[in-house]
């Protein structure tokens, strides 16, 4: 498998790399925009499909002639990726088994005549996908909602301040869409975690805004940085708050 990571996140490449994945990373560029009415779930899933996708094409484009030469590897540990327990996770939509079904569709190392992944006209394989037929794309996306809200990354100290007012007290949910791109299939799924927060004052919010931390992660705050002390609890899995929910990542991976 040539795994694929289509962010440029560095808290995923640590995630994957602690969970013992070799990888490149190949961030993906593509309109984060809110769709009108679309609720949280739909919108972290959307993303993480058209990253992977978005990159997947570009990786198999027929110009893309070499693997990406400015891709971060991560380590490589030399051990076996153990099955994990699947805990909070949201049911993937587009079965494998509805992928590898239908009438025409390659299987796992199978020339691709049809449409690429994320639709447009059937194109010969790229280079790299031809040196590389078991290329996978792998897309994510995270975000923080109150009362079906979503809270992205705030703009500014006042956008952050709001933020965290919003959060205080409360419990909240952290949403991460994953998707997985390949020749053959595409899969998509989310996970939820809900996480409780003490009541802030607004010197303890203007002290953690004066840090810099809150300012380019969805909620304004890091659950592994210095907001962990206002966090009693949560439900769910922990590093989808962080930033990718592994053990639904490796049951994707390991479905393939």
């Amino acid at each position: 498998m040539n795994l694929v990571l289509a962010s440029s996140s560095p808290r995923r490449r640590e995630l994957l790399t602690q969970a013992g994945f070799t990888f490149t990373v190949h961030p993906a560029h593509i309109n984060e925009d809110l769709l009108p009415n679309e609720d949280p779930i739909a919108y972290v899933t959307r993303l993480a499909r058209q990253k992977a996708e978005a990159v997947y094409r570009q990786l198999t484009s027929p110009a893309n002639t070499t693997a990406p030469g400015s891709a971060l590897k991560g380590h490589d540990f030399s051990r076996a990726i153990n099955s994990a327990e699947l805990t909070g996770a949201l049911a993937p939509e587009g079965s494998s088994s509805a992928s590898q079904n239908r009438p025409g569709a390659p299987g796992p190392g199978s020339p691709r005549t049809g449409p690429r992944p994320g639709g447009g006209d059937p194109s010969p394989l790229g280079t790299w996908e031809t040196a590389n037929p078991n290329l996978v794309c792998l897309g994510a996306d995270t975000t923080v909602t109150l009362d079906n809200h979503i809270l992205a990354k705030p703009e500014d100290a006042a956008d952050a301040t709001r933020m965290l007012r919003l959060l205080s007290g409360r419990t909240h949910h952290v949403i991460t869409g994953v998707a997985i791109v390949t020749a053959a299939r595409t899969e998509v799924a989310a996970e939820v975690t809900a996480v409780r927060f003490l009541t802030l004052s607004d010197e303890d919010i203007a002290a953690y805004i004066a840090t810099g931390e809150p300012m380019d992660k969805a909620g304004a705050y890091a659950i592994q940085g210095l907001a962990a002390r206002w966090i009693p609890r949560i439900e769910g899995d922990y590093f989808n708050v962080v930033g990718l929910p592994l053990a639904l990542v490796t049951n994707m991976l390991q479905s393939l």
